[in-house]
């Protein structure tokens, strides 16, 4: 979760009465457009996982800055939806100010759930006799969620959607602008297949359904396909933008890139000018889209496709509105599972960012040790493990906000650290610390629990059965094809015999210098039909999470590798020990601590060579010490 101040508060006024200011402002507009409500999504419009600060208009009306969650005003009514992660921030950081809380069971609400509270409300009896309006930012939200709540509203409400009204756009003072970092060239020995090979590939998944041109609008697939990355987000490599692949052709463009100018460095310009990529303003998208014509190259004899789930609805009108409506297809983005396939580069590239990777955490853990009674707190040790990467080769900054939970703090899955939340690390308890970093080469992703001194039985327990669900999945050899659905069950199997689960994934693709939660494949109990493939990674992270006690989780990332004719197993990438010292070795299978060790044999010859402190291997070889079976 990452936050910002996104307006200077007024001196005079609290955060709250602030607050109070923005609703009361919003409220007097929407009278000036007969609107009964308005909606503030946490999404951008490149439905991306870190939004920048320019569209997080839902923290700007509500003041809550956590990641997820849906603000609504009425005339006489404001509400938040949150999920359980930020019920208690949420709490905290409207108080005072017009909102309500509604805690609900997922990290969003749904169309059904608010036409539902703007219904109960008191307006509407008051203006029955008027058309009743709800509106929002069509490029903030998907196709799929607006169409989703066009249809409650109208089927059973009598309500209708206006999606052209920009609330924020005309009220929000000091709003950042619209991120403009530079752009730069992923180099194809980094990359493993040029601009070229990728538009083929996708070009060849979009004939299979009747299409030659697609719509790009996520950012991370933007990234990818053209070799390029940038810094406009938050702990991913992109950069604000949209793309439309078109047909093949020796006239026109191979592509539209729609971004600022002045993102553009003369050896980016020179590099989309030889791959034939047609450079157009950010804004342009909307009108080229409806008239068919960017800058004189003709897009009529586009049957273009786009995935409604994922690109925004004011795209998705402006299609709609185009000469070639008729010829459009909505469906999922064919290089999801392109880019989920790492080349050799790539998988070369991040085996070498995990090698790095590791020995960071051996440093970090060797430094860990020696800290004492209260010396380090929850941030400070964020701020070490920060400062060891950044040593490294390549490194260019973390992959995810780091994840340190000590005691009752790590039973909160997505917990981070504040000023007002960071406590003192003490020589008990387990210490739950998830951590990542962007390298050139590789994202890399890792958990660790580790134990800071004397542990309860419980704590042992829940360690052992959580790892022993890591192993198990670790271990496991199945079809070329499977889904992550049908694996799931390994990690889960041990500590659903004692009536333990987690609510959480237990594994995600990682990218190549991208995103660090990467689809569409996934370990998941929900069913998810993503098939698995050789070159795919995934992390491993299965966790018990036991609220006012302790929480535990152990995590590595996954390649997916042959395994003979037609058959996949899963090979570490992470290379870091796991604590063995709060393992209850009575209930680990032979085979489990068989794994483990082998896995440590790899970790420590992989990495020896790598430290140069003697304190370093010393206590490197000391935690790759075998577990008697």
């Amino acid at each position: 979760m990452h936050t910002s101040n996104l307006s200077t508060l007024n001196p005079i006024m609290t955060k709250a009465e602030e607050i109070t200011h923005r609703v009361e402002a919003l409220r007097n507009w929407m009278r000036e457009h007969d609107l009964i409500a308005y909606i503030f999504p946490s999404t951008d419009p490149h439905s991306g996982e870190y939004v920048p600060d320019h569209w997080k208009t839902r923290e700007w009306i509500s003041g809550f800055n956590g990641s997820a969650g849906t603000a609504v005003v009425t005339l006489n009514r404001a509400a938040l939806w949150t999920d359980s992660r930020y019920w208690l921030a949420a709490e905290e950081q409207t108080a005072g100010t017009p909102f309500e809380v509604i805690r609900c069971g997922r990290n969003v609400a749904t169309a059904e759930e608010l036409v539902a509270w703007i219904d109960e409300n008191e307006e509407l009896k008051v203006n029955s006799e008027k058309c009743l309006v709800v509106g929002l930012d069509g490029w903030s939200n998907t196709a799929q969620s607006v169409e989703e709540l066009r249809m409650q509203l109208a089927i059973n409400h009598g309500m209708t959607l206006e999606t052209e009204l920009d609330a924020a756009a005309e009220l929000w003072e000091d709003r950042p602008p619209v991120p403009d970092a530079p752009v730069e060239i992923q180099p194809l020995e980094l990359a493993g297949r040029s601009l070229a090979d990728k538009l083929a590939d996708i070009r060849q998944a979009l004939e299979k359904n009747g299409a030659n041109a697609l719509i790009v609008s996520q950012l991370d697939e933007i990234a990818w396909t053209l070799n390029l990355r940038g810094q406009d987000v938050h702990c991913t490599p992109v950069f604000v933008s949209y793309l439309i692949i078109l047909p093949a052709s020796t006239e026109n463009p191979e592509a539209i890139l729609y971004v600022n100018d002045c993102k553009l460095t003369d050896e980016v310009r020179a590099y989309l000018r030889e791959n034939r990529v047609q450079v157009r303003p950010y804004e342009a998208i909307e009108q080229d889209l409806m008239t068919c014509d960017a800058a004189g190259t003709d897009l009529r004899d586009c049957s273009f496709q786009y995935d409604d789930g994922i690109t925004n609805a004011a795209i998705a009108a402006a299609l709609d509105a185009s000469p070639v409506h008729d010829d459009i297809d909505i469906g999922p983005s064919p290089i999801a599972p392109l880019r989920a396939v790492k080349n050799e580069a790539e998988i070369a590239g991040l085996r070498r960012a995990m090698l790095k990777d590791g020995v960071a955490m051996v440093k970090f853990l060797r430094w860990m040790q020696e800290q004492r009674g209260g010396l380090q707190s929850e941030i400070s040790i964020d701020q070490k493990l920060t400062a060891l990467r950044a040593e490294q080769e390549g490194f260019r900054g973390l992959s995810f906000d780091t994840i340190a939970g000590y005691g009752t703090h790590a039973a909160i899955v997505h917990y981070e650290a504040t000023p007002e939340t960071d406590i003192p690390l003490e020589p008990r308890g387990l210490l739950l610390l998830d951590s990542g970093a962007q390298y050139q080469d590789g994202t890399t992703d890792i958990t660790r629990t580790i134990a800071l001194g004397p542990l309860t039985d419980e704590e042992r327990r829940d360690y052992t059965l959580v790892l022993k669900g890591h192993i198990r999945l670790a271990m496991a050899v199945f079809p070329d094809g499977t889904s992550g659905t049908q694996l799931d069950v390994l990690a889960r199997y041990a500590m659903w015999q004692d009536h333990k689960n987690y609510g959480h994934g237990t594994g995600h693709g990682v990218g190549s210098y991208l995103s660090v939660h990467e689809g569409p494949h996934q370990f998941r109990m929900n069913w998810m039909p993503a098939p698995l493939h050789a070159g795919m990674t995934i992390t491993i992270e299965p966790g018990i999470y036991i609220a006012g006690s302790h929480g535990c989780r152990t995590e590595n990332t996954m390649l997916i590798v042959p395994d003979g004719e037609g058959w996949l197993r899963l090979e570490p990438l992470t290379l870091c020990p796991i604590d063995t010292t709060p393992v209850m070795r009575e209930l680990m299978a032979d085979d489990e601590v068989a794994y483990l060790n082998i896995y440590h044999a790899r970790v420590r010859e992989a990495l020896l060579p790598r430290l140069t402190d003697e304190q370093d291997r010393q206590w490197l070889i000391l935690h790759t010490e075998p577990i008697t079976c």
